[in-house]
């Protein structure tokens, strides 16, 4: 079975936020699988189902981002995946870009630092999903809680597809054409 984790924060206020594109993800793959991911089980919204035919557990932590690691590693106890993919914001990649790792360091998201502490390893699949990198003058946690602009919300839905097309090499174990496929720079 196949853990899909998909990072941001609950709460009608942060839909559709830049730091929730984890979120987006998962609520495309639940579209795609005919997965509802409705079921409350240690402080996460989680779904179990089917994609490009492997089970998979869909997973929304309801923690909050910079605490996600204290709903997953409960998760990951329970079910003992086979693999553990996490799809999440990164404002360091153009919106419409996306980057696939086979593990590695928080690289400053706070909620792969709660992961990395929680589970006490950097080993686990990522998906990086591009939200741009922030104005100048502009706070942070302005820019990672705002919405996306209208063209920026059409390079996010590209970046999804990209997403989708990246978990389904990732779940066959292809997670290095994952990367060669789509580790390039995005012109925009």
């Amino acid at each position: 079975m196949i853990m899909i984790v998909g990072l941001g924060n609950p709460g009608k206020e942060y839909v559709n936020t830049r730091h929730n594109a984890g979120f987006m993800a998962i609520d495309r793959i639940s579209r795609l699988s005919s997965t509802d991911v409705t079921t409350v089980k240690f402080k996460a919204l989680i779904g179990k189902g089917v994609f490009e035919g492997k089970k998979v557990i869909l997973v929304k932590p309801q923690t909050y981002m910079n605490s996600s690691g204290e709903s997953v590693r409960p998760l990951v106890d329970y079910y003992k995946p086979d693999k553990l993919i996490v799809l999440y914001d990164d404002i360091t990649l153009d919106v419409g870009g996306i980057r696939v790792r086979k593990e590695g360091s928080a690289g400053g998201h706070n909620g792969i630092k709660s992961l990395i502490a929680h589970l006490g390893t950097t080993e686990f699949e990522r998906v990086r999903i591009g939200i741009g990198e922030k104005p100048a003058k502009m706070d942070l946690a302005d820019w990672v809680l705002g919405h996306f602009h209208k063209e920026d919300a059409e390079n996010l839905d590209k970046a999804l597809d990209d997403t989708m097309e990246a978990l389904k090499l990732m779940i066959f174990d292809s997670t290095d054409e994952a990367m060669n496929r789509f580790n390039r720079k995005v012109s925009r």
